[in-house]
């Protein structure tokens, strides 16, 4: 497969994958929304942050070094397809034994919720964890399927599963919300079964086909999902096992730095259950963009890094044309996020108090709320450019390189613990957004330095995707500051038609703003129009 079709492939992937983002934030912040007016802060404190973060660690910790192991550098050319099934049906044990061990540290280790608010939580406990196992049956199911860019399958796939998720917890919450914690438990339980039901159902209809037969695909019976030992063969690549133990220990820390703010809130205690439940509101509803357009875009260009770049080789080594390719996409990217980033930033600072008052109501306007939501507007930001960044650096560095990087990220996880458990008693809720910047902007520095370094002897300066014009930056200027007047004047405690006024306000300085970055920013624009949304690329190609 050449660069330019491991690049449409990895659009395509992007594209879907926003649009799947989308679907599972707006259902998500309208069934929070709706749970709300059901259900105790508290027990959604516990839900959303404890035995979410339960679920989350059982299988980052179990899956995500696998993921990047055996989708670095084309594994289906590189290493027998026959030993990458085997060595990740090894998620499974894994999982089980990271799910006895967090189960028994939720139950015993950690303080037990008030029963009277949040009733069943040993049950809860054991079923979230469950859920976090039976997802796994799907992992090489889900390996083959993104190697292969099966997109639409995992459009299909999660969409259904979310569907189903939100059914059964509307259902539950509105004819028996005396349940309790029952209801997130088999809602949980619903969507990863839905998983491995939709994985399951179209590997089985597809092996074998004369669909099969003529993509070449490497399997051919249901029988080869199984681990099994091929004649000749290892029963698993050693160099891979290897690769897969580095990213490991980096997916250890990265978890720690990605959920930090959880482990101190459930470790420390550091927040009531209640004051846990609206952080985390507040952080879904600023961390939407984030989530269903920034992480997409970054799973599927490591996807399209790693199989173009020959990790842990410089530039003049490898083919010139796959470099200037994946150097023309990463400054495209990094400038991309980047003007969402300021645009968020910008305007999150003005809207934050209004959004929060039309969506909880004065539950989540009043108090730290409005503060929360407006730095974690400027943390987004960080966000976005480290998401890419790190996409690169991860999908072209050496094991050895990926080995280094581990003590880096042992120093940013400690230094983030420290920082979030200090900044939470000096600042409250918001030292968890103040903490999460300050590693973040470390990261990226980090990460600016090594793509600096890689591209250093040749002609490719992808860099400067992180410098937006002087236009722009003028334009978002003025915006911050016409639309931080128009809501000390119009929000938001005079009616609806000030508001509606105050909106305006925000709605003309985006088109302005827009206007700015049409007129200065015309190949980040072919690129958004070219390679993320299909009916462009078509009409181009």
């Amino acid at each position: 497969m050449s660069s330019e079709d491991v690049l449409q492939n990895a659009s395509r992937l992007a594209s879907y994958n926003v649009l799947l983002q989308v679907m599972f934030r707006v259902l998500t912040f309208l069934l929070n929304a709706f749970t709300l007016r059901f259900v105790s802060k508290e027990l959604i404190g516990v839900v959303n942050v404890r035995l979410t973060l339960l679920y989350s660690t059982l299988v980052f910790l179990s899956r995500e070094a696998f993921r990047r192991a055996c989708l670095s550098g084309g594994s289906g050319t590189n290493h027998s397809w026959r030993q990458v099934i085997n060595l990740l049906w090894l998620t499974l044990p894994l999982g089980v034994l990271w799910a006895s061990l967090l189960v028994c540290v939720w139950l015993w280790l950690l303080e037990v919720p008030d029963p009277q608010s949040v009733p069943y939580y040993g049950p809860a406990v054991v079923l979230f964890a469950l859920s976090g196992v039976q997802e796994l049956l799907a992992e090489p199911l889900w390996v083959l399927a993104q190697a292969h860019m099966f997109v639409r399958l995992k459009v299909v796939a999660e969409s259904l599963a979310m569907i189903a998720k939100c059914s059964v917890t509307v259902a539950l919450v509105v004819s028996a919300p005396e349940w309790g914690l029952y209801i997130f438990s088999a809602a949980h339980l619903v969507y990863t079964g839905f998983l491995v039901l939709c994985y399951g159902v179209y590997f089985i209809r597809f092996l074998g086909s004369k669909e099969a037969e003529k993509k070449s695909f490497p399997l051919s019976c249901v029988g080869d999902l199984l681990p099994c030992r091929a004649e000749g063969e290892a029963l698993i690549d050693w160099t891979l096992a290897r690769l897969t133990w580095s990213f490991f220990k980096q997916s250890f820390l990265k978890q720690i730095l990605t959920e930090g703010e959880r482990y101190v809130m459930t470790f420390l205690n550091v927040l009531s259950f209640g004051d846990q439940g609206v952080y985390d509101i507040v952080n879904n509803l600023g961390s939407m963009v984030a989530r269903f357009i920034f992480l997409p875009i970054e799973e599927s260009f490591y996807i399209f890094f790693a199989k173009v770049l020959e990790r842990g080789r410089d530039v003049r080594s490898q083919k010139q044309e796959d470099v200037a390719i994946a150097a023309d996409v990463l400054e495209c990217l990094l400038k991309l996020v980047l003007v969402i980033g300021l645009i968020i930033t910008v305007f999150g600072y003005a809207f934050s108090h209004l959004a929060l008052d039309i969506y909880g109501g004065s539950l989540l306007s009043s108090g730290a709320g409005p503060t929360l939501l407006r730095c974690y507007s400027s943390y987004v930001l960080l966000l976005a450019v480290n998401g890419i960044t790190e996409c690169f650096v991860f999908a072209a560095m050496s094991q050895k390189e990926v080995d280094k990087y581990n003590l880096v990220m042992l120093a940013l996880s400690v230094s983030f613990l420290l920082l979030s458990y200090w900044l939470t008693w000096w600042a409250g809720a918001v030292g968890f957004i103040l903490a999460n910047c300050l590693n973040m902007g470390l990261r990226i520095l980090h990460s600016v330095l090594y793509i600096h370094r890689y591209f250093q002897s040749s002609q490719w300066k992808p860099l400067r995707g992180l410098l937006p014009s002087p236009l722009l930056l003028l334009a978002l200027a003025v915006s911050g500051g016409v639309t931080a007047f128009s809501e000390s004047v119009f929000c938001c405690d005079s009616g609806w038609l000030p508001r509606m006024v105050h909106i305006g306000v925000g709605a003309v300085s985006l088109l302005c703003v827009i206007v700015a970055v049409l007129l200065t920013e015309s190949r980040m624009i072919q690129f958004v129009r070219t390679q993320l949304f299909p009916q462009y690329r078509k009409k181009h190609s």
